[in-house]
């Protein structure tokens, strides 16, 4: 079956997200990702079921990834912060860790893309997707442009054959 054939099969319907923004100084007043994100799902008709901030701390990344890929119907949980190689970012070593099924694409078309914003900056990111519990797990770092990048032009284009695909049985 071609990709069209797929997104077609796929359909337009709502997808159900869970929000992580991983800082250790953001509030929700001052979550300019977690509040873009919120809208920009919320505007195309899907489903923002679950939204924390957490500290940089990998025991609270991992319990929120726990806790978010136990809510009923969420089909997608993305993280934005902590992907760098400062010492503080943990993020991606919790997600890398457990993820079941890596899409290696996402961090290597993420970081190409990125590459075009910021140059040779783009090799720090550790941006990575995968499947966790039946889950789409998008990890991506916390500026606002690089969550706008991975957002609208990665995730959002294919959110709902991603959606499809691991759900269909065969």
């Amino acid at each position: 079956m071609s990709v069209e054939r797929h997104r077609e099969a796929a359909g337009h319907g709502p997808v159900t997200v869970a929000l992580v923004t991983v800082s250790d100084s953001r509030t929700p007043e001052t979550d300019d990702n977690g509040i873009y994100l919120q809208h920009e799902f919320a505007a195309r008709g899907h489903t923002v079921a679950g939204y924390r901030i957490v500290k940089d701390e990998p025991d609270q990344v991992e319990a929120v990834l726990e806790e978010m890929a136990a809510l009923p119907g969420v089909q997608l949980i993305l993280f934005n912060g902590g992907t760098g190689i400062a010492p503080r970012d943990t993020t991606y070593d919790v997600i890398a860790r457990k993820i079941e099924k890596v899409l290696p694409g996402f961090g290597e078309i993420f970081r190409m893309l990125s590459f075009q914003q910021v140059g040779a900056a783009a090799m720090l990111s550790r941006a990575t997707a995968g499947v966790y519990r039946g889950k789409l797990v998008f990890s991506m770092p916390g500026s606002p442009k690089a969550v706008k990048l991975a957002l609208e032009e990665l995730i959002l284009p294919e959110l709902n054959h991603l959606a499809w695909e691991i759900a269909r049985q065969a």
